[in-house]
């Protein structure tokens, strides 16, 4: 189908305006990593719209090298939260790091930007905060207000942020989890930020890091939604054009290795902590300035993309059943971009209700819960949510027991035989 009234290529860096740019790595044409669809005969009207990485040689940005319309992407959208205790204990801790280090008072505000169904606001509302969601998802902003968070229904942006301090006055706190990097017009958000935000308010980001990308070959991450892959001097970079500063950085291994960026005015109150040069000089000593880093970088998902299907045939070719564990978008990325389907995959199992009776774009790899592989028992699992590894596993121990394997795709992939994962 002809996708160009909904898509459009990257020429200028949204960080820097620079246009020096070092090509990482073309996955050509691929369908929506949360496109999923609905069982038919046919497929032929699924959209595919171009995949690649760039890499911004001034302020080390990694971009995808197109844009899909938003409206494409997220007005019906099929990712929720995780049901994880990982993912709950991490926003707890989020809420309690958040309220502790910049000395959030009760009845403070807190708004979220993607704030999905409402999880993380929950924390919020429980510490004894007023809490605001905005979301442009409708399905999930429907959840969200049946949870009892407040929710606007809309993409944020300088013009929202306004609306907002006219309704509920500024924000004591505005948090953007895994949502920052599926924007592009990057300067309209720190502008609304920074019209939100009291003056001693803070703007705290979380987003998949760069570094851990590159090290643990995450090529999975890669997806039309995700549009840009930060650097700590690219986020220096972005808030020093805005009026804005970074004040402290944490890292995180979830979602496979992530950092929690706060900003706030930069004629605030909070000193900058020695987080923040510290990381800068470990991204400079670890390579991500170099174009070398990122050559390697294509070097490893290309040994990726050739070991992987090698394996997984070599299986179904001795008679092997396997079956992907979970159904996450980043999953999709690595079968579509591996050239793998229904020849190697049997099915997938996923806890997301969303999902299930659903196949998986491009692919067509039927979904079920989870319940349906005790009637279907698989010998390998392909652990798509490998991120989720050290849950999923001891969740599965009667599975590995019975002689049951998984696959890990990533960094490289690899068989794991005995219960410790080894």
């Amino acid at each position: 189908m002809d996708n160009r009234e909904t898509v459009r290529p990257v020429s200028v860096c949204r960080v820097c305006g620079g246009n020096d740019w070092q090509d990482v790595v073309d996955f050509g044409d691929v369908p929506l990593a949360n496109g999923f669809l609905s069982p038919a005969d046919s497929y032929e009207n699924e959209r595919r719209y171009p995949l690649g990485v760039l890499s911004c040689r001034a302020c080390r940005l990694m971009s995808l090298t197109h844009v899909v319309d938003p409206e494409v992407l997220y007005r019906d959208y099929a990712y929720t939260t995780p049901d994880s205790e990982m993912i709950t204990q991490h926003m707890r801790h989020i809420t309690a790091l958040c309220r502790t280090r910049f000395e959030l008072p009760p009845d403070s505000l807190v708004v979220e930007l993607g704030s999905n169904t409402g999880r993380q606001l929950m924390a919020f509302r429980e510490a004894g905060m007023r809490t605001l969601g905005v979301d442009p998802a409708r399905n999930l902003t429907d959840v969200a207000r049946r949870n009892g968070i407040e929710t606007f229904p809309d993409f944020f942006s300088h013009d929202v942020a306004r609306t907002i301090r006219r309704d509920h006055g500024q924000a004591r706190l505005v948090l953007g989890r895994h949502v920052f990097a599926h924007i592009d017009d990057v300067s309209d958000i720190a502008a609304g930020v920074r019209e939100l935000l009291s003056p001693d308010g803070v703007f705290a980001i979380e987003v998949p890091y760069v570094l851990d990308l590159l090290e643990k070959v995450a090529f999975d991450t890669i997806y039309h939604e995700h549009l840009s892959y930060f650097t700590m001097r690219s986020f220096v970079t972005l808030f020093a054009r805005h009026g804005l500063r970074v004040l402290d950085v944490e890292r995180f291994g979830v979602h496979g290795g992530s950092v929690l960026v706060f900003v706030g005015h930069e004629d605030g109150p909070w000193p900058e902590r020695p987080s923040v040069p510290e990381l800068l000089r470990v991204e400079r000593q670890r390579g991500l300035y170099d174009d070398a880093t990122y050559r390697t970088f294509a070097q490893r998902i290309e040994r990726v993309r050739t070991e992987l299907p090698e394996l997984l045939r070599s299986l179904v070719a001795q008679g092997k059943r396997i079956v992907g564990y979970g159904a996450p978008a980043k999953g999709n990325t690595i079968l579509t971009v591996c050239g793998l389907g229904l020849k190697e995959l049997e099915y997938c199992t996923d806890t997301t209700e969303l999902k299930q009776g659903r196949v998986l774009p491009g692919t067509h790899i039927p979904v079920h819960a989870p319940e349906h592989a005790k009637e279907h028992i698989p010998d390998y699992y392909l652990l798509l949510a490998w991120n989720y590894a050290t849950e999923i596993l001891d969740k599965e121990t009667a599975f590995r027991d019975n002689g049951g394997r998984f696959i890990v795709p990533i960094p490289r992939p690899s068989i794991l035989t005995s219960p410790s994962g080894s």
